[in-house]
């Protein structure tokens, strides 16, 4: 695919209006949705939005290069705009924008764009080109200075550089893998050429890894350079001069990167060491690295925790549909041969949700060493083993300190073994190998083990309480509770006060699917199921203040909505918080409230609509989330300020 494939000319903004970022973004889209290439002005300019909270795509020398790849676009394209006067876009450089690329991909999308997006910065790195950009007049004259004769591949003029001269071996990486992946690429091969050095450049991109450094690359290579805004295989650079540093650094000082990489004065990567222990520009601040591990182990647990959930409550709905006898309720969920059958699936794959967690929050602290420890640590959490039962006293039963005592594992794992990491960095490079077979595993179970004997104590003490506290919840308190945690299903719709209430109610499941199932749980879905169903009721009941565009999109929020797929109303939100997310808690609230009150129970972690036949009171379950979803959908419907038509 080439460049005018997707730069069009009906697109193009020669005379930028807008001299803001977000006025710019907002005229640009406006080009998209006029000529049908997205959907949704709104969602679109809030994945634009989401990533340009990362850093910002204002790369320096007056270029600027959004980028989203989402739901919304209906045929990727690259819109040019440009500004005489410049527009302040908080670039790198700290200038004026005056020429923007902003690229729009459909999240379904094949990869053969990213050729046309990576010729992209071959033509931008040229001398003179952004000069070019600036006197052309007509949206044909830019298409023609984008034609297949121009320019040069780089890649011949670096097989021309001397062989004898040093080689650099480089990873590149963004987080959508879309445009400063393959800008820094360019940049660090064009400043190579220059300086008669050789190179070889990894693109770990939306299409996945590029141009894949392999070992005799790495053996022969005298430094390496990790511009990357994500995580990206380290471990094979062991022993090499090595400079990590963010990706728009690889597009603005190249030269600088390519001078340390070769200097002698690089840090040396080793195993052994943490992560943070390599010399980076960016660092994570407390609390986003807290977030960012408790994430790792979360994403991690929920496929055990939904898998494994819904095939235990699977077996519970055969047992009930296949009838069984009263003196025998105690068996239910294995009562029948089909039941059992999924009662011990669902088991064995929930059994694995606390270990996972701990383990992958340890992983994301520690790498690799830090796997092991994690799993001890929280399968010790979920067996409640302490000082005191480790012999199996009987008056000291084991007690589990359930999710709480798995989350505190995880940290507590990962924490040992960058200690252990530290303390093992001085030993000889020979026994490097034996350090991670031997070494790390080793002490680092037992220290982790050792130490969650001691904070399985007090945290099985707060576990069982908050169980016992939950479970003893109804009348007011459970009214309360429901209410609290529908409301935060609605706060952020996907983010993470949204997982921080779903996460919570999937951590009541294991310990109340014998008594039929949480209650914490089936308020926790029911809220989350209620914005998208409270969109689709305000644009039914409100019309005229909604565009045909958004009705339509009132239409698909029905599905999103009954299959508790709470970031449909995402949208709606983002284009008018203040009224939306508002109404939508209210409502969320009200029927995590009802469901409280009513004590209604559900079994299974996710589904929506398809399991709420597995709730003690479906009838019941459906009208409360119809309840909550009318009064949302009424309140931002009175709200709502008419959409331009």
């Amino acid at each position: 695919m080439r460049i005018n494939d997707l730069l069009a000319a009906e697109t193009m903004i020669l005379d930028l209006r807008a001299t803001d970022k977000v006025g710019a973004f907002r005229e640009m889209i406006a080009g998209l949705k006029r000529t049908d290439r997205i959907s949704n002005e709104s969602e679109f300019l809030e994945g634009i939005l989401a990533r340009e909270a990362q850093t910002s795509t204002g790369l320096g020398d007056g270029i600027g290069i959004p980028h989203a790849k989402n739901a919304a676009v209906l045929k990727p394209t690259i819109v040019f705009a440009r500004s005489a006067a410049g527009v302040d876009y908080d670039a790198l450089d700290g200038q004026p924008v005056h020429l923007i690329f902003m690229i729009a991909v459909p999240d379904t999308a094949s990869n053969t764009h990213l050729e046309a997006l990576a010729n992209l910065s071959r033509f931008l790195l040229q001398d003179g080109f952004t000069d070019q950009l600036m006197r052309a007049t007509t949206p044909a004259g830019v298409r023609d200075l984008f034609d297949e004769s121009a320019p040069e591949e780089i890649g011949a003029d670096i097989a021309g550089v001397n062989q004898n001269a040093p080689l650099l071996v480089a990873v590149t990486a963004c987080t959508t893998g879309i445009a400063h992946t393959y800008m820094a690429e360019e940049a660090l091969k064009k400043q190579a050429v220059a300086m008669g050095v050789r190179i070889k450049v990894e693109t770990n991109g939306a299409s996945g890894v590029g141009n894949k450094l392999n070992d005799q690359d790495i053996a022969e290579a005298a430094g390496v350079i990790v511009a990357a805004d994500k995580k990206v295989e380290m471990a094979r650079f062991a022993n090499k001069p090595l400079v990590n540093v963010p990706v728009a650094e690889g597009i603005r000082h190249p030269e600088a990167l390519i001078d340390k990489a070769l200097s002698g004065d690089a840090p040396i990567y080793e195993t052994s060491e943490t992560a943070s222990s390599i010399v980076s520009d960016e660092k994570m601040s407390l609390g986003k690295a807290f977030y960012s591990h408790l994430m790792s182990g979360v994403s991690s647990m929920l496929p055990f925790v939904i898998g494994g959930g819904i095939a235990i409550a699977l077996a519970f709905l055969i047992d009930q549909s296949l009838g069984v006898p009263h003196e025998a309720l105690s068996q239910l969920g294995t009562y029948h041969p089909a039941a059992a059958f999924f009662k011990q699936i669902g088991n064995t794959a929930f059994n694995f949700m606390l270990p996972v967690l701990a383990g992958y929050i340890a992983y994301s602290i520690a790498e690799k060493p830090g796997l092991v420890a994690g799993f001890v640590a929280g399968a010790l959490a979920a067996n409640g083993y302490s000082i005191f039962n480790v012999g199996l006293d009987t008056s000291h039963q084991p007690v589990p300190s359930g999710f709480l005592g798995a989350l505190v594992g995880g940290f507590l794992a990962g924490g040992v073994m960058l200690v252990m990491k530290r303390l093992f960095a001085g030993l000889p490079k020979a026994l490097d190998g034996i350090k991670s077979i031997l070494f790390f595993p080793v002490f680092g179970v037992l220290v982790t083990g050792f130490l969650m004997l001691l904070v399985n104590i007090p945290m099985s003490a707060i576990n069982s309480g908050l169980n016992g506290f939950l479970s003893g919840l109804n009348g007011t308190n459970a009214i309360l509770l429901g209410a609290l945690l529908g409301g935060m299903e609605a706060i952020d719709m996907g983010g993470p006060v949204n997982k921080a209430a779903y996460v919570f109610g999937t951590g009541t499941l294991a310990a109340s699917v014998a008594s039929g199932g949480s209650t914490v749980m089936a308020a926790v879905m029911a809220g989350g199921m209620v914005p998208p169903l409270a969109i689709f009721v305000a644009t039914l009941l409100f019309k005229r203040k909604f565009s045909q565009k958004n009705r339509e999109a009132g239409l698909t929020n029905i599905v999103m909505g009954l299959s508790f797929i709470t970031e449909g109303a995402i949208p709606f939100a983002a284009a008018d918080p203040a009224r939306a997310i508002p109404s939508f808690v209210a409502g969320s609230a009200l029927a995590g409230g009802l469901v409280g009150l009513a004590g209604i129970k559900l079994l299974a972690p996710h589904g929506g609509i398809f399991v709420v036949a597995l709730t003690n009171s479906p009838f019941l379950y459906l009208l409360f989330v119809a309840i909550g979803a009318v009064v949302a959908g009424v309140i931002y419907g009175l709200l709502k300020v008419p959409d331009n038509q």
